[in-house]
């Protein structure tokens, strides 16, 4: 991924230097497991502990020859080792390092990424509570409906969050295991019993059925969950794109001191945030597809997913990470505008209290029909006209209670209990 999205604590983690720490971390565990076995002897599993080194530059040129990048590896390994270093790499394949290797990268990869999605649920639910109460209108099909809170608005945001912090605990989980079930995995050099000393030593687990490579199902649906956080990201973004429009501008995103929104036009505050998460969650959503693609290998074991994911698990969790951390800032410093909200709900003259016009007329006595024919006729007058809605119902119905009828908190009366129920997420 490019520097410009990659924040540092998840680039070192992808970095070529801690890749190769990881596949020398899952060699010398095995080296150690196999002195435990009297497999090695005790003083050359020392030796290669306390020797065993590389380069990342060495590895390098050595897979200038090899054209392998694994066996590049434990050439240089053993080298810089001496003797002794004929042990490394004892009776495994090169899958054996890199499917565990990669599980230990995914695991810390995603103690990043969910520490970023319980940040952004947590961001989300203190702005519901902040703004339980205050007024704004609701949307559907992008036209007023009905008055809400901006704290209900937010609150399902929040729910939202909280299940994609969920599903992502699921699927790292999955893919945090190993295999060293040697060439078609059926254990011809090493034991099973090694194995599981192995990952225990590592703190993973264990492939049922590894086939040599660990299943990639697991790491499709580790994509699969982060397109649909990106794509709650997106719906989140997408929500604040609208509302920072000039027109509607109840809320806007954060805007620093120096912070320039257009190098002509000096006035503009453009939600270059919210259009960053957008365009980062189409991303996600390619390397989902491109995880499904992956499922299917050849026999037990192809090379075909490799190229494929050496691009899109660091870049997606990188991504990932990087949106998480941009929409919490978001939500952290946007500025409301509970005035402009109010404004805004007298858009339509009073036509927004339709439902509660047409309830209130069957209630007096109207069929339904009827009173659906006065309300509609009246609130078009009212919106197209530009006159007050409650006028116009007062001479089509005077029989109306109009106090109760235009009363904004009978439509939030239930917004305490609603945001409420955040109180279920920890």
């Amino acid at each position: 991924m490019v520097e410009r999205y990659t924040r540092p604590r998840m680039g070192a983690i992808w970095s070529e230097q801690r890749k190769l720490e990881t596949w020398l971390e899952v060699e010398l565990a095995v080296v150690d497991a196999l002195a435990e076995r009297e497999v090695v002897p005790a003083a050359d599993a020392t030796t290669i502990r306390e020797r065993a080194s590389f380069s990342v530059e060495a590895v390098r040129e050595r897979e200038r020859v090899t054209d392998h990048d694994v066996a590049a590896f434990v050439d240089v390994v053993a080298a810089s080792v001496g003797e002794p270093g004929r042990w490394v790499h004892h009776g495994l394949t090169s899958s054996d390092v890199l499917d565990t290797a990669l599980a230990l990268q995914l695991r810390a990869a995603g103690d990043e990424c969910l520490a970023g999605a319980r940040a952004l649920r947590d961001a989300l639910a203190a702005r519901a509570r902040e703004h339980v109460g205050t007024l704004c209108v609701g949307r559907t099909h992008g036209v007023h409906a009905e008055p809400t809170t901006f704290g209900v608005k937010l609150a399902g945001f929040a729910f939202e969050a909280d299940r994609n912090l969920r599903r992502l605990e699921q699927r790292f989980a999955a893919v945090a295991v190993g295999a060293l079930s040697g060439a078609v995995g059926t254990y011809s050099a090493n034991g099973p019993e090694l194995e599981a000393a192995v990952l225990a030593s590592l703190g993973l687990g264990r492939e049922d059925v590894s086939t040599q490579v660990v299943a990639r199902d697991r790491h499709a649906a580790l994509l699969a969950a982060i397109a649909v956080a990106g794509g709650g990201l997106e719906r989140l973004a997408t929500e604040v794109r609208h509302l920072q429009r000039t027109e509607v501008r109840e809320v806007e995103e954060p805007f620093r001191a120096g912070q320039k929104g257009s190098s002509a036009m000096p006035h503009k505050r453009n939600p270059i945030v919210s259009e960053r998460i957008t365009g980062i969650a189409r991303l996600l959503r390619g390397y989902a597809q491109a995880g499904f693609e992956d499922v299917a290998l050849w026999h037990e074991r192809d090379i075909s997913h490799s190229s494929v994911e050496r691009v899109v698990l660091p870049d997606a969790t990188i991504l990932l990470d990087y949106a998480q951390a941009l929409a919490t800032r978001l939500v952290e410093g946007m500025t409301v505008y509970p005035d402009r909200m109010r404004e805004n709900l007298e858009a339509t003259h009073g036509a927004l209290y339709s439902q509660r016009a047409l309830l209130a007329l069957v209630e007096a006595g109207r069929s339904r029909d009827d009173a659906y024919r006065i309300v509609q006729e009246n609130a078009r007058r009212a919106w197209d006209e530009g006159v007050s809605f409650r006028d116009l119902l007062a001479a089509a119905a005077p029989e109306l209670d109009l106090d109760a009828v235009f009363d904004p908190r009978a439509f939030v009366r239930h917004a305490e209990e609603i945001v409420g129920r955040l109180d279920s997420l920890n």
